[in-house]
């Protein structure tokens, strides 16, 4: 199989900084991707997700981002990209640069070029005065607050984050990832600097690194590119917050000028990606909500047709499940019922073996097609990386073909409904 070609080759820098690379013929491109980690608090999230942004406008050697974008151009149209992902109750500064493979480029070197910008992009910002420039640290916090502030546009998500929001008060996890906008008004250039400068020398770093590539010439490169100053030993973050089991749910509705009503539900599986539980897990909430085939998608969709949309899916890092769907306002205590029926079902085993198969089959295909793109093997890792599972993509594809019924049941019995949200139309 062409994923057993995929391994991870990890490699720490003098700099501590880690890197790890997955060497495949597979890509036409070389892609790497720089993360910082953060552990996600309330008081940081706005100046951490503020910062890639900032940091993407401009360079002490390209100091705006048309420069910088003009030159990534020049490197035959090379692709930079910065956000922040959550994952867990960690909030991740990610920065990714693609570039064509330098076999394809007649000799230019691509892949050197690239790290020297990406690196200067991350540890190299435009300054004024000794600080971040002001007008792009006013105009970066006013299209940080419209990200913020749009949430609410997308009603679904909206839904999803609100449930999590009303399960998560005192938990990490509850942060938005953006943060909010109370947290982000009195952020200064001055403020976010500092941060910055703390953040980049005391905090874990990894870096990816996936294509055609030579490790030995490669490591050889980000070594010379990443010369940045940063403390012997990282900053450690504290461990996720995954066990607990409510002791009563609770229900929380809200009401917004909305069409179609939205019903989401949060439990709490006892279970992350670092268990040996966890593809068990993944089974289940595939046979519950994860697939056409599912549980949720056909009894409370197809069969009693109460709802637009209805799935589950998982918090891998923090061990969530959230159940989404799209109703009638008039139809919330059938369809919690019905949605509640086949929570209890799952538990019971009442599991059909074309259920079983279809779920074997479909979680397959999605490791399998995880290969087929650089960016899914780097969140791939990434998250064996936070998970502390070290296992390829094939070991997972094995473990799914002999899981069973009875595995499937098991990890059943350890969710625990703990949030029931609804949001309504307010007429």
């Amino acid at each position: 199989m062409f994923l057993d070609m995929i391994s991870l080759d990890t490699n720490l820098l003098p700099d501590n900084i880690n890197v790890h690379l997955l060497p495949t013929p597979k890509f036409k491109t070389v892609l790497v991707t720089v993360l910082i980690h953060q552990v996600l608090d309330k008081n940081l999230a706005a100046k951490t997700a503020l910062l890639p942004a900032v940091l993407e406008r401009g360079t002490r050697k390209y100091p705006s981002f048309r420069e910088l974008a003009i030159y990534l151009e020049k490197l035959y149209g090379a692709e930079l990209g910065a956000d922040v992902i959550k994952k867990g109750e960690r909030q991740i500064l990610s920065f990714s640069l693609e570039v064509v493979n330098d076999k394809f480029a007649q000799g230019e070197n691509l892949l050197h070029q690239g790290l020297s910008v990406l690196k200067d992009v991350i540890a190299d910002p435009f300054l004024e005065n000794g600080t971040f420039k002001r007008d792009y640290v006013y105009q970066e916090k006013d299209q940080l607050a419209k990200e913020i502030q749009g949430l609410i546009n997308d009603k679904t998500n909206y839904a999803l984050e609100r449930c999590i929001q009303e399960m998560c008060p005192t938990e990490r996890f509850g942060v938005y990832k953006y943060g909010s906008i109370e947290e982000l008004d009195p952020v200064s250039a001055e403020d976010l600097y500092k941060y910055y400068g703390s953040l980049l020398r005391e905090n874990p770093m990894d870096i990816f690194v996936v294509g055609e590539i030579d490790a030995g010439e490669t490591i050889k490169m980000i070594r010379e590119a990443f010369s940045i100053p940063r403390d012997s030993k990282s900053a450690k973050l504290p461990p996720v917050e995954v066990y607990n089991i409510p002791d009563e749910v609770r229900y929380h509705e809200e009401k917004l000028p909305v069409n179609q009503a939205k019903l989401t539900l949060g439990c709490r599986t006892n279970i992350s990606y670092g268990d040996k539980e966890y593809l068990d897990l993944l089974f289940y909430n595939g046979i519950l909500g994860g697939f056409p085939h599912s549980k949720l998608f056909q009894n409370v969709r197809e069969k009693a047709s109460l709802a637009y949309y209805c799935f589950s899916r998982l918090e891998k890092h923090k061990g969530i499940q959230l159940i989404g769907s799209g109703i009638e306002a008039d139809d919330y205590r059938q369809a919690l019922e019905i949605i509640l029926e086949q929570l209890e079902l799952v538990k019971k085993g009442e599991i059909t073996r074309e259920e079983m198969e279809n779920t074997r089959k479909g979680l397959i295909n999605m490791y399998k097609i995880v290969g087929d793109n650089p960016y899914s093997l780097v969140s791939f890792y990434m998250d064996g990386l936070i998970g502390a599972k070290e296992e390829g993509i094939d070991y997972f594809i094995r473990k799914i073909k002999d899981i069973k019924m009875e595995d499937v049941v098991a990890a059943a019995h350890k969710v625990h409904l703990d949030t029931v949200y609804f949001l309504r139309p307010e007429n």
